[in-house]
């Protein structure tokens, strides 16, 4: 790459990495969010106050053990150093003499157990008098603030932490007494390896860290148990109001808690009121279709009693409006109709007696409906909404066949079902199909109707949450596919 190329591809590369950052923010931006659980919530709080309460009520055991074994190890130094300070003797040249001890580690060297006599030495340093054949030629270190700070608090024992002779960490003791006959102070220092408790320490803290995580989960799977059987009569619920909507049972239970009695009450009573609503509705449409239907039977009865030109114009205007007025009310008894109320209808009773009902129709066209339904399959809504869906798209079929039509009703995607009727007529052109899924539309005037069947069909499908759609059949006609909502036995 050349001089003059390596700045434009370096800016293509900074543009290209920037507008890929830019395009993973937004599809993170836009992603669904997962709706939140009310179980994990109740875990996931009660996990982390028990953690905290278990961390620190952990931290505390340690420091409280850790404190305990270090005040045990202190007692023990303070008896060496009140044997040394009860057995140490000056003479009259002021040499210092430790008394015997029994024990045998601070005779062997670098044994982790030493002792040592020291006078002050200026300026806060210690000349060592005496010390234990443990040390060797080393020397125990003075505390912070040195022989000055012992002095001062001359009777008081001193502990703190130092490294030995041999890089061991070490607990020491000192204490600045008098003895008879010395010209000053006698420093008497004790030390001992503190690597043991250490590591007591350690595993009594690692000890109470696994005991404290089996314990979490322990409470942590309690709780997952206690809100599982807690929350079951929500659960319950959920379920038979999921059973309500499919059409399973027609009203949720009462013996619920206290807490949730309310809640299946009132759920109740919206099932009720919405029942009654849409026996209102269904009662109002009955009463309009009669309101409507009666004058135009008269009209066309008085046109037929009155032959003319103008009686002609009646009795073909008032077929029509009478189409429409069915059209339009079939619309709105549909759309009064609740989607995932309690109905439930068997497909194959219905296609067995619309399959009859036609073969009798067609007689003269020797018609032939060949059906197939599974007994377990059941649509999703009133019988009378399938009758005129199925009734619709099979009388079209045998309108339009030579001689056959298939009817075939099977399960589809979740929670719908599948009628498909299929003819060996001359079927339907591409560009025709839309046209007469519209309403009013008729693509040959000769043929006796106003246009509404497969208009009437689509509508009611899709008030349903379905549709009809529209291909060529195997048998050489048309093939029409209607999607509806099933549900289970």
């Amino acid at each position: 790459m050349t001089e003059a190329a390596a700045p434009a591809h370096a800016a293509r590369s900074g543009a290209a990495a920037w507008f890929g950052w830019l395009r993973r923010s937004l599809s993170r931006r836009h992603r669904p969010r997962r709706k939140p659980s009310l179980v994990r919530r109740l875990v996931v709080l009660h996990a982390v106050l028990s953690a905290a309460v278990l961390m620190s009520g952990g931290l505390a055991l340690s420091v409280f053990f850790s404190q305990q074994a270090i005040d045990r190890f202190d007692e023990s130094l303070s008896e060496d150093v009140l044997n040394l300070v009860s057995g140490a003797t000056v003479d009259d040249q002021g040499q210092v003499y430790a008394p015997p001890l029994t024990d045998e580690r601070s005779a062997r060297g670098y044994s982790g157990k030493y002792w040592e006599l020291a006078t002050p030495a200026p300026p806060s340093a210690m000349k060592a008098q005496v010390r234990s054949r443990s040390l060797m030629d080393e020397a125990i270190s003075g505390p912070p603030g040195g022989s000055v700070a012992l002095v001062a608090e001359a009777g008081r024992t001193v502990f703190y932490d130092s490294a030995g002779p041999a890089n061991q960490p070490l607990r020491i003791a000192a204490e600045a007494v008098r003895i008879a006959h010395a010209p000053q102070p006698v420093i008497v220092l004790v030390a001992e390896d503190r690597t043991p408790i250490d590591a007591n320490i350690r595993k009594f803290e690692l000890s109470v860290a696994l005991a404290l995580v089996v314990l979490l989960a322990m409470l942590i799977a309690g709780v997952v148990l206690q809100v599982r059987v807690g929350l079951r009569p929500l659960f319950q619920l959920r379920r038979e109001v999921a059973a309500v909507r499919t059409g399973k049972i027609e009203r949720v239970a009462d013996d619920y808690p206290a807490e949730l009695e309310p809640l299946a009450s009132e759920l109740n009573a919206l099932v009720a009121h919405n029942q009654d609503v849409v026996e209102r509705q269904r009662t109002h449409v009955g009463n309009l279709a009669h309101a409507l239907k009666t004058p135009l039977t008269v009209m066309a009865a008085e046109a037929d009693a009155r032959p003319g030109q103008l009686a002609e114009v009646v009795a073909r205007q008032s077929e029509i409006m009478r189409e429409q007025v069915d059209h339009h009310l079939r619309r709105a008894r549909a759309a009064a109709r609740p989607q995932g109320g309690g109905e439930r209808t068997a497909v194959a009773p219905v296609l067995e007696e619309l399959s009859l009902t036609l073969e009798r129709i067609f007689r003269d066209k020797g018609v032939e409906v060949d059906w197939r339904a599974p007994d377990d399959l059941f649509f999703h809504g009133e019988r009378q909404d399938l009758l005129e869906l199925a009734g619709n798209v099979m009388e079209n079929a045998c309108k339009w066949c030579k001689a056959r039509v298939r009817v075939v009703a099977r399960l589809g995607a979740p929670g719908r079902l599948t009628l498909t009727v299929e003819d060996d007529g001359a079927g339907l052109a591409a560009e025709d199909r839309q046209e007469v899924l519209q309403r009013g539309a008729r693509l040959d005037e000769t043929a006796p109707g106003s246009g509404l069947g497969l208009s009437i069909v689509d509508e009611l499908a899709r008030a349903y949450g379905g549709g009809l759609d529209l291909a060529d059949s195997p048998l050489g006609g048309l093939k029409a596919t209607l999607v509806l909502p099933q549900v289970d036995a």
